[in-house]
C-alpha cells in the first residue's frame, strides 16, 4: 500500500511541477513535470498488474 502511494505523490508532484512550469513559462520545469508524471503512471500500472497477478494466483 505504502508504494501505491508513493507512486501517485510521484504523479501529483509531476503535476505540480509541470503547471508552475507552464505559469512560468519554463520549459526544463514542464518537461520535468510530464516526466515525472509518466513514471509514477507507469509505476501505477506496474502495481495493478501485480495486483492482478496475484488476485488470480490467490484463487487457485
Amino acid at each position: 500500500m505504502n508504494d501505491k502511494l508513493e507512486h501517485k505523490g510521484e504523479e501529483l508532484k509531476g503535476r505540480a511541477k509541470e503547471a508552475v512550469g507552464d505559469a512560468t513559462d519554463n520549459e526544463q520545469w514542464q518537461a520535468e513535470g510530464k516526466t515525472e508524471q509518466a513514471k509514477g503512471s507507469l509505476k501505477q500500472a506496474g502495481e495493478k498488474i501485480k495486483d492482478a497477478v496475484k488476485g488470480v494466483t490467490d484463487k487457485k
